[in-house]
């Protein structure tokens, strides 16, 4: 009869070794493999979706940025998680008189802009959106006089 000590080292060796491989595979091994495989194959995506601005990042297009300034637009303040990207159409274009009052743009002039940063949806699935972060750049971009201080 064996006893309860040879019997936990007979059957922990192999459990212990199971589990060491387990840890190496699964917390190693597998996440580098695919961290690899996705800097190849989706390297922006890989990194987080940057935006780059006179040659530097300025933020994510997946994750909202705080705008605060009443030249730009801003998120939705009404997103569960607060880190929503996207405003939808009408909430754009909600903000255009403020943008025109702030800057001196025309509400005409914004309202292209804003139309021209829509980004699409499946087919009819789901309504216009526009992501904060590109429409700002765009705006920064377009009237360079009015974001002087941005560049």
């Amino acid at each position: 009869m064996m006893s309860i000590t040879s019997e936990a080292k007979k059957n922990g060796g192999p459990a212990l070794r199971l589990a060491i491989i387990s840890l190496a595979l699964c917390g190693l091994v597998f996440p580098l493999a695919i961290t690899g495989i996705a800097q190849v194959m989706m390297p922006s995506q890989a990194n987080g979706s940057l935006v780059q601005f006179n040659g530097r990042s300025v933020g994510s297009q997946l994750i909202a940025q705080s705008f605060t300034n009443a030249s730009l637009f801003h998120p939705r303040n009404n997103s569960a998680s607060g880190v929503d990207p996207d405003i939808t159409l009408a909430d754009a274009l909600s903000q255009i008189s403020r943008i025109s009052n702030a800057t001196g743009i025309s509400a005409s002039d914004l309202e292209l802009v804003v139309r021209s940063s829509i980004e699409g949806t499946l087919w009819i699935f789901g309504e216009p959106y526009v992501n904060v972060l590109k429409l700002n750049l765009v705006l920064i971009q377009t009237y360079p006089a009015d974001y002087k201080s941005f560049h």
